[in-house]
C-alpha cells in the first residue's frame, strides 16, 4: 500500500502518471487527484449541508470552512473508496457516498503552496446532529442551510477554501434538491 504522505499525479484526462510526496508536488503545484465530500440533510425540507472549519494547524487553508471532508486516494484506491475512509477519520462518522463528477482547479495559499487538483466531488446524505470532529483535523462542524451558506460566500469568500465554491456547484447539479 501507497505511503499516505504520497498523491497520485495525473493529467488532465484523469490517468495516472505516478506518485509524489504530498508536500513536493503541492510545492511544485503539480496536478494530482482529490476528493471533496458533501454531506447534506434536509430539515422541514430545506436542504443543509455539513461543514468544517479546517484545523488552524493545516498545512495550508488552516482555519477556513469547507466541504465536510476532503482528500487523496491512495494509489489503486477508487475516489469513493478514499471518501469512505477519510470520512470517519475526519468527521467521526459513516455514511453512503455516490461520485458525481470532477473539475480541476489551482489555488496558492497563503505560505505559497498549491492545490492543483483533479477533484473528485462525493454526495452523501446524514440526517444525525453535527458530529464531534477530530481535531487533528478540524477546528469545528456545523450544518448551515444553504440559502444561508449563500449569503455567507457572497459576505466573505475568504472565509472558505478556493475549492469549496467550485466543488459545491458540482454537487448542487448533481441533485435538483440543492438548486439555489
Amino acid at each position: 500500500m501507497q505511503n499516505k504522505d504520497c498523491v497520485l499525479l495525473v493529467d488532465t484526462e484523469d490517468r495516472p502518471l505516478g506518485l509524489m510526496e504530498k508536500m513536493e508536488a503541492h510545492e511544485r503545484g503539480l496536478l494530482h487527484r482529490a476528493f471533496s465530500v458533501f454531506i447534506f440533510r434536509f430539515t422541514h425540507g430545506q436542504p443543509e449541508i455539513l461543514l468544517q472549519k479546517r484545523a488552524k494547524t493545516k498545512y495550508h487553508f488552516g482555519g477556513l470552512w469547507t466541504n465536510a471532508c476532503c482528500g487523496h486516494p491512495l494509489d489503486g484506491e477508487t475516489p469513493v473508496a478514499a471518501g469512505m475512509r477519510r470520512l470517519p477519520e475526519e468527521m467521526n462518522f459513516r455514511c453512503d457516498l455516490q461520485p458525481t463528477s470532477s473539475f480541476i482547479y489551482r489555488a496558492q495559499s497563503e505560505n505559497a503552496l498549491f492545490e492543483h487538483e483533479l477533484d473528485h466531488v462525493l454526495l452523501g446524505y446524514f440526517e444525525g446532529e453535527v458530529p464531534a470532529p477530530n481535531p487533528i483535523e478540524a477546528d469545528g462542524a456545523r450544518w448551515l442551510r444553504l440559502d444561508a451558506l449563500d449569503r455567507e460566500l457572497a459576505a466573505t469568500p475568504q472565509a472558505f477554501t478556493p475549492w469549496f465554491p467550485l466543488a459545491l456547484a458540482v454537487a448542487r447539479r448533481f441533485d435538483p434538491r440543492l438548486q439555489a
